[in-house]
């Protein structure tokens, strides 16, 4: 049904049933985009992802179960997906969210083939804003998926700021449909995991209780 609908709104789709053909597809050519139902009949849906390594190969959004199951949501947000959408839903929902999600991708190549180079540099970390490649002090490159990248350009952008969670959920490209998502904090939590020398106390980005997060340290444009 979803590949029917979404081949009537002119996108080339190819539908597989488990991980290898996924892997096929992949080797075979480029994918823009990889839609995914965390409950496959033989697999599991996040062990999909780890096999997709991070950043994946392609941007995701992940299909999964009723609402109050945030479980499966959480994880694969961690894991680097993009965006979700949980059962049911509609077919127009759907679409907006493809759409939205392949734009963001086509922005950020448009961006990547720019003659324009943009570094941040903040705490010994370097990122490059055209390349999306982010350098730790020690000098090793250090993934992002789409999410952190653009939740940390949010930061660097307003640094030493107090930001709140609903800019942060913009920023980040995640949305808010239920007053419980902690699609944010996971993003957060991510970032933390990334940069932070103890994400349990971190000096970076620290929570304003009542208000939202803070970038914490200068920010030097290169």
């Amino acid at each position: 049904m979803l590949t029917n609908y979404l081949v009537a709104e002119n996108f080339k789709v190819t539908a597989v049933a488990g991980s290898q053909a996924m892997a096929r597809i992949f080797s075979e050519r480029p994918v823009d985009l990889l839609i995914l139902d965390m409950r496959l009949a033989g697999e599991d849906g996040l062990d999909i992802m780890r096999q997709l390594g991070s950043p994946p190969e392609a941007p995701i959004i992940i299909i999964t179960g009723h609402r109050r199951d945030e479980a499966d949501r959480i994880v694969g947000l961690e894991l680097g997906a993009d965006d979700y959408i949980t059962k049911p839903f509609s077919l127009r929902e759907l679409l907006a969210r493809v759409r939205a999600v392949l734009r963001r991708s086509q922005v950020a190549q448009r961006h990547s083939g720019s003659k324009k180079r943009v570094r941040c540099r903040f705490a010994g970390w370097e990122l490059d804003m055209r390349t999306r490649r982010l350098i730790s002090p020690a000098g090793e490159p250090t993934p992002l998926t789409t999410g952190e990248f653009n939740l940390l350009a949010a930061f660097l952008q307003s640094p030493q700021q107090i930001l709140s969670r609903e800019q942060l959920l913009i920023a980040s490209r995640m949305h808010d449909e239920e007053v419980f998502d902690r699609s944010i904090d996971v993003q957060i939590l991510r970032l933390r995991r990334k940069l932070e020398v103890n994400p349990s106390e971190p000096k970076l980005i620290t929570t304003e209780r009542g208000a939202g997060y803070m970038f914490a340290t200068a920010v030097e444009l290169l």
